[in-house]
């Protein structure tokens, strides 16, 4: 799904024209918040559960964790979306897992770009109770254990920022554009909130 016509880069609100990838376990709020920073910065927002396999959804559904075999069509038709972006000049945001530093890799390596990545983090009571009263999400909360297992955090040579997705989602935003200017000035900082 993409949101707004997406402007030439770099855009005036970020100074950058980095394709930006909000990431997370789920019920972190990555799609919230990497839609309403499109929306802020007038980008095309993608989302990368829309690029699941039917088997992939399936599977998740029936609390079968996705193995690496699993995530790489999924992750290379997530990258080649935000390369296909970029070759068009246009802003993109991504909401996507991209739990592991290799995930991480693969997505720009197939996108052929620089991404910066907004690692949303916080209480994992409170992922818990938002995956409980999710209705009709394909995402059972009996693989919140598995997802945090998987999580490899930003490493300092990985051009990013951590969030807190406790915090207001407008604050979230207004500091990722914050980060980013300061980003496009000094690249690959590792900068959190």
């Amino acid at each position: 799904m993409n949101i707004g016509d997406g402007p030439s880069r770099p855009h005036a609100a970020t100074g950058s024209d980095v394709p930006i990838v909000v990431m997370g376990v789920s019920g972190s709020g990555k799609s919230s918040v990497a839609a309403a920073l499109a929306r802020r910065i007038g980008a095309d927002f993608v989302e990368a559960d829309d690029y699941h396999s039917a088997e992939n959804r399936a599977k998740m559904a029936r609390a079968t964790p996705l193995t690496d075999t699993d995530r790489a069509p999924w992750l290379d038709r997530v990258g080649r979306a935000i390369g296909e972006h970029t070759v068009q000049g246009r802003a993109v945001v991504v909401s996507c897992s991209a739990l592991r530093r290799s995930y991480r890799d693969r997505l720009r390596s197939e996108s052929g770009a620089d991404l910066f990545f907004v690692e949303l983090t916080g209480d994992e009571g409170t992922l818990a109770r938002r995956l409980e009263s999710r209705r009709d999400h394909f995402m059972p909360r009996a693989l919140l254990d598995s997802q945090l297992a998987t999580l490899e955090h930003l490493e300092g040579d990985e051009q990013g920022m951590t969030a807190d997705f406790g915090q207001p989602i407008d604050r979230i935003v207004g500091t990722v554009i914050g980060n980013l200017r300061n980003a496009s000035a000094s690249p690959n900082r590792l900068s959190p909130i």
